[in-house]
């Protein structure tokens, strides 16, 4: 299953090609790789490397930035909760429980009350 983050980058190559008025086959093209391949990248599939990437940057006549445009503070958000001590201690708080019946119900009223 492809990561969320490679599925967005995709999408933002995808939307900075079609605005270049570029197919897959010529983007493919301009990078010595086939349609198929790019569509790939473009679906988060295959994983684009960081000098596949400024390939990519090129042929598109995009900088660097444009590609990860709005995906840096989705990544931001989420670290926040992962690096806070308290909600890594009730975590693991959480996964000690040996009912798995409770734990699920825990996680539920967690997510539920979360909402909010």
């Amino acid at each position: 299953m492809p990561h969320p983050v490679d599925v967005a980058v995709g999408n933002r190559v995808r939307e900075l090609r079609t605005r270049a008025g570029l197919s897959q086959t010529d983007l493919g093209e301009r990078l010595g790789v086939s349609f198929q391949q790019v569509q790939k990248y473009e679906k988060g599939v295959n994983r684009m490397g960081a000098s596949r990437l400024i390939q990519i940057c090129d042929a598109l006549k995009v900088g660097i930035s444009d590609i990860f445009e709005g995906i840096a503070s989705i990544s931001e958000a989420e670290s926040k909760d992962l690096t806070d001590p308290e909600a890594m201690r009730i975590a693991r708080d959480i996964q000690r429980i040996d009912d798995d019946n409770m734990r699920l119900a825990i996680k539920q009223l967690v997510r539920t009350m979360s909402r909010r």
